[in-house]
Parts: structure tokens; sequence; C-alpha cells
């Protein structure tokens, strides 16, 4: 992670989602000692939480239900910290979206690492979900490009490529993708010019 991209820790707000344990007590410290502010939780968070900038939660005896949120959908990072390395704990931490990871019990360190993993974990994941998002808009508006183009040749394009070309030096004129560019045509929100009349031979 790049400096510019760590997280201004002193403006954070970390939950820990734990019953009280030496644990709980020696990774507060830790978090403090990074100025962040931090609130112990037990049995469950509610819609107050969700502001929190990280959550650390209790992998051993986590159970669902404990987040206001749908499991795999947290509106932050999560790191597990984790006691028990059975199967099933480690696939219930994992479907409650966690980034990363703490093994208790906790000292000292770790927690710093931790948070920083969480986090570029947590951002690429929303990356890739905006990039399929837009991937599936595209998919949905292919259609749509199609009747562009074929609208262009009725108002006057000599051909295939120079419909093409129209759309797409409309869509920068527009400041649009080409997408968005289709639909507004297909629509006639906005009116693009008359094609050059061509000479007869």
């Amino acid at each position: 992670m790049k400096q510019a991209d760590r997280p201004l820790l002193a403006d954070w707000h970390a939950i820990i989602l734990h019953r009280p344990h030496p644990s709980v007590d020696a990774l507060k410290r830790q978090l403090e000692l990074l100025h962040i502010r931090v609130t112990t939780v037990w049995p469950q968070l509610d819609e107050t939480h969700a502001g929190a900038d990280i959550v650390f939660f209790d992998a051993d005896m986590g159970h669902d239900g404990q987040f206001p949120w749908p499991s795999g959908f947290a509106p932050m990072p999560m790191v597990a910290l984790i006691g028990s390395e059975t199967p099933g704990r480690i696939e219930w931490a994992l479907a409650q979206g966690s980034n990363a990871h703490l093994l208790k019990p906790i000292g000292s360190t770790g927690a710093y690492s931790a948070l920083l993993i969480a986090t570029h974990a947590y951002r690429a994941a929303l990356s890739q979900a905006d990039d399929i998002r837009t991937l599936e808009n595209r998919v949905r508006q292919r259609p749509v490009v199609v009747h562009a183009v074929l609208d262009l040749l009725r108002q006057g394009a000599g051909s295939e490529e120079e419909a093409w070309a129209r759309l797409r030096r409309v869509a920068m004129d527009w400041g649009m993708t080409i997408e968005d560019a289709a639909e507004a045509i297909c629509r006639k929100d906005r009116h693009i010019g008359s094609f050059p009349t061509r000479k007869s031979n």
C-alpha cells in the first residue's frame, strides 16, 4: 500500500465486537496507540455502528444476526479475531466478509498490519464490484448501441464505419460514454446534426 493510500487513522473509529477478554484489552491498547477511537460491543451491533471505519469481530463465539447488514455486505473493512481454527468457524468468518484476521491470544503487535491489509482488501473488493457493474451495464446497453448505429445509417451515414465514427465523435462532444450517447440518440434527446451530402457520380 502506497503512503498516499494509507488511511488517516487518527480520524478513525474502530469497533471490537467481542465478549470481555484479555485479547480485547490488548487489541484496544494497540489501536489507541494509533490514536484510533475504540468502542467495545457485545453481543451484537446495531445501525448506529454502521458508521465505524473498521470492525474487529470474534470469530469463535460469533453467530448469525450479530450485524445490522446482510452477511458479506459490511460497509467497512472487517477483521476476524480467531482463536479456534476449525473449518466451520473460519468459513463463518469469511461469510461475514472478513478482509483480514488476527490470531488470539493477541499480544502487543499485529493490529496495524491487520488494519492496513483489511483496508486494502476492502477497497479492492469495492473497486472490483464497481468494475463488474460497469461491464454489466455495458452489456445491457449493447442492443441500444446497435439501434443507434442503425438510426445513424437511416439518417444518412454512408456505411456502418461512418455511423460508428459519428457515434464515437458525438459521445466525445457530449461528454458521455458511447452507451449513454447511443441511448440519447435513440430517445432523440439531442440533435446530432446532418451528414454531409454526397455527390452522385
